[in-house]
């Protein structure tokens, strides 16, 4: 592997799981302040954890049967999507925004990812497109349009961080 793609895949990789940190501090946060419920990422490794036995869809992932590791797949699942959209990033504006990050990729990359739970996660988790299957959709819209949004700042901060560590280094 080329050493310049090898420092894009490293940077890569930290801008993602950076992106993803904040993202959950900003849940925490949340959780803390406003009592907001973030998503419950054992759902999501219960999700993948159906996925071999065939089934990708639920009517309710809470009443699925519980799969062993369920838990640690569903987080690690949440970080992997982080560094894939942040790959997406990387690849769409090049190399060059780890060495100057700016916020506009940031926010359409960070954003746009709310695209993969509206129309992947929450069908496939029992709570329809865009969570139309929930008490209250628009709700659950703006909840993770919020989520998203700290992740797009997720990535500009990080990217920020990174930046300044790439430059000074000339990594």
């Amino acid at each position: 592997m080329d050493n310049e793609v090898l420092k894009g895949v490293i940077a890569t990789v930290l801008l993602g799981v950076g992106a993803t940190f904040v993202m959950d501090v900003w849940a925490l946060l949340q959780n803390q302040w406003l009592g907001i419920p973030s998503l419950e990422y054992r759902l999501v490794g219960r999700w993948i954890g159906h996925f071999p036995k065939g089934r990708l869809i639920h009517d309710s992932i809470g009443g699925a049967e519980p799969v062993p590791g369920e838990v640690a797949v569903g987080w690690a699942v949440h970080y992997a999507i982080g560094i894939v959209f942040a790959g997406i990033l990387v690849w769409a504006w090049g190399l060059g925004w780890l060495y100057r990050p700016s916020i506009a990729p940031a926010l359409i990359v960070g954003i746009g990812s709310i695209v993969a739970p509206f129309f992947i996660m929450q069908p496939g988790l029992g709570a329809g497109v865009a969570a139309s299957r929930t008490p209250k959709p628009w709700l659950s819209r703006f909840r993770s349009f919020v989520a998203h949004t700290s992740f797009a700042i997720g990535l500009y901060l990080s990217g920020l961080v990174l930046s300044l560590f790439m430059n000074l280094a000339q990594f």
